[in-house]
């Protein structure tokens, strides 16, 4: 897949559905850092191709958010340089006359380049965690993915008297929180934040943690408080912490050795055993003709709750490693390769299974393991079923604009991979099914026993960036899937303006929106396109003349009787669960926020990725985050969490 960037994989540098940033503030000696950007990055950037970030976006960045990156995701670009010569490029990107010029690019020349400074404000008293019937656990809500939530502690009458009761900025990126009674938590700036979802306040926070997925709390007698706090690491590692002090129980070993790797998905934990799905940013890396693409491979890692010990890795690629060709500098290719897992995994304890969705393939050698559901077993790790939806879907970053190197594959894919969690769902009369979304804009309903492809139902046109991108939603009727189209739109956009688009040939018209579907059958029950509302982002990297994509690739959210969906351009809408009717709306770009952590004029921005949390009788929702195409940042790399309630109480 790739639906990362800037905030999203390394919160700097890539291309991906992953990410993961620390926050540091000194800044080395500048050195050749130009030349050596020139040499090395500005192709890419300068452009703005594909998912990487422009270079005006990465001067935005502090240093040691770019020299993450550049240690990280970026490794494999980075070949040979040393680390004097990344700190380099790192202090140019950042030196005060380069930044300025990217606040002064920001839409009418209101960009700003300075670093958001927070000051927390602690919570007086910290109360036991205390679980209650409205909790969300995790990024799914619950085990199943449904993104449900039955017990709101708010009505659907009420829906239209939300207001903002509090605000938190974070700056780098940022998670969907996640809520037990008292207790929120959420990863960003390279922290973990314990929260009262009621206020605001901060009950301890945890430094130095690079991670942006979403954390998972559990019951577990290994903390002295009974609750762990499980958190997957851009180091390809998983930490668990006391979810009531943050302090550390135990840090995995490296998980994966491949050195693109990473963890996007939030882990999830059932039982004994913490599930950690894999990801990578070799889809990148494969461009540049003296890198042999490729060899990673997507997996599910299963690691001991107690101790984090690993108990299996199930790679879901299961074809051999060979050769495929030499390119014309005389590297040798090989694959298959690919098949990433960017969501966090759905699990089915009646049957002991994990589901996961996985990513495209990097290389022409065939495989089954990319653009599939896979079932594998919690116990065992063994692969019960793997079902492909879309076979040859070969691709690395850029191959589809024209500036194609010998690495790119042959035939190339379409770039359909999933991004979303599959969603276990009950039907009438006790049987289930697994659901799922692609980026090919069409859903899916498989029988959970075999991976039997029962139905298929298409909501968008699907492409990169397209499709169903990060998530699905689903009440005890109805499956909801948001269209993004993202990549039209932005076509729709530049083509008449006869400016750079993101495809060779013309494409049709975007028609995002929101579709309910019966998950027993297929068949659309209704559909809404975004509206075109009024937008007021402050930065759009992409448009220069302010230009707004109202796109929804975020997760939806759905509670009895309402559906939460939120859009790029800022805004966050409740649809009528029956008929998709709006029911409310609200533009998180529309004015600033005194946030509880001391930022006086917090700007929202676009809403892209992580989808909005209903816990307690109120709705979070994470504004700012740029997600998958460098689009809808607030132009200093800063997101705002917003809790909302009934009048603002």
């Amino acid at each position: 897949m790739k639906p990362l960037s800037l905030a999203a994989l390394g919160g700097a540098i890539v291309v991906a559905l992953g990410l993961l940033v620390s926050v540091g503030s000194a800044q080395p000696p500048a050195s050749n850092g130009q030349v050596l950007f020139s040499g090395r990055c500005a192709g890419c950037h300068d452009a703005g191709l594909d998912r990487a970030p422009e270079t005006a976006a990465l001067r935005r960045l502090t240093p040691a958010a770019i020299s993450s990156a550049l240690n990280g995701v970026m490794a494999p670009m980075t070949e040979g340089m040393t680390e004097t010569d990344k700190q380099a490029i790192a202090a140019w990107l950042t030196t005060p006359q380069t930044a300025a010029a990217a606040g002064a690019a920001g839409r009418g020349g209101r960009g700003t380049s300075a670093t958001v400074q927070t000051v927390d404000t602690p919570c007086t008293t910290n109360p036991p965690i205390t679980p209650s019937a409205s909790d969300w656990i995790g990024a799914g809500g619950r085990l199943n993915g449904q993104r449900y939530q039955p017990n709101p502690g708010i009505r659907a009458a009420d829906v239209p008297r939300l207001k903002v009761k509090w605000a938190f900025s974070i700056t780098q990126g940022n998670s969907q929180p996640t809520v037990i009674g008292d207790w929120m938590w959420i990863s960003g700036s390279g922290r973990i934040y314990a929260l009262d979802p009621k206020t605001g306040c901060v009950r301890w926070r945890a430094e130095s943690i690079a991670a942006r997925n979403t954390p998972m709390p559990v019951r577990s007698s290994i903390s002295p408080s009974g609750w762990v706090l499980m958190i997957g690491q851009r180091s390809r590692q998983v930490r668990a912490l006391d979810a009531a002090t943050g302090r550390t129980l135990w840090t995995s070993a490296v998980l994966e050795e491949h050195r693109s790797a990473g963890v996007t998905g939030s882990p999830i934990v059932a039982g004994d055993k913490v599930f950690i799905p894999t990801t990578s940013g070799e889809e990148s890396a494969g461009q540049a003709e003296n890198y042999p693409c490729c060899n990673f491979r997507g997996s599910l890692i299963a690691v001991s709750l107690a101790d984090g010990r690993m108990l299996w890795k199930t790679p879901v690629i299961t074809e051999p490693m060979r050769t495929i060709r030499t390119n014309k500098v005389g590297t040798v290719l090989q694959g298959p390769a690919g098949a990433a897992i960017w969501s966090q995994p759905t699990v089915d304890l009646k049957r002991g299974l994990v589901y996961v969705a996985t990513g495209d393939s990097y290389t022409e050698a065939v495989t089954k393991g990319a653009d599939a559901i896979v079932a594998i077993e919690m116990e065992t790790g063994r692969i019960r079923w793997s079902t492909q939806v879309t076979a040859n879907d070969n691709y690395i970053v850029n191959c589809n604009r024209g500036r194609t190197t010998d690495n790119c594959p042959r035939p190339l894919g379409p770039d359909y991979d999933f991004g979303a969690s599959p969603i276990l769902f009950d039907l009438p009369g006790g049987k289930q099914v697994v659901l799922s979304g692609q980026k090919s804009g069409i859903t899916y309903g498989m029988d959970p026993d075999t991976g039997r492809l029962l139905w298929q139902r298409r909501v968008g046109g699907g492409g990169a960036l397209g499709g169903v991108e990060w998530g699905m939603a689903a009440d005890t009727a109805r499956l909801y899937a948001t269209n993004s189209d993202i990549i039209r739109a932005e076509d729709d956009i530049l083509r008449p303006l006869g400016q750079q688009v993101f495809e060779q040939q013309p494409m049709p018209a975007a028609d995002p929106g929101i579709t309910a579907i019966d998950p027993a059958t297929g068949r659309v029950i209704w559909r809404v396109a975004t509206p075109k509302d009024p937008c007021r982002l402050l930065f759009s990297s992409r448009f220069k003349d302010g230009a707004c994509v109202a796109s929804q690739s975020a997760a939806p959210a759905v509670m009895p009787g309402v559906v939460f969906s939120g859009s790029t351009d800022g805004w966050m809408r409740a649809y009528n669960a029956a008929d998709g009717r709006i029911l409310w709306k609200f533009s998180t770009t529309a004015q600033s926020y005194a946030t509880t952590n001391g930022v006086p004029d917090q700007p929202g921005g676009g809403i892209d990725g992580n989808g909005p949390t209903i816990a307690g009788g109120m709705l979070f929702v994470t504004s700012g985050f740029d997600g998958s195409a460098t689009y809808g940042s607030t132009g200093t790399g800063t997101n705002v969490l917003l809790a909302f309630s009934v009048d603002g109480k």
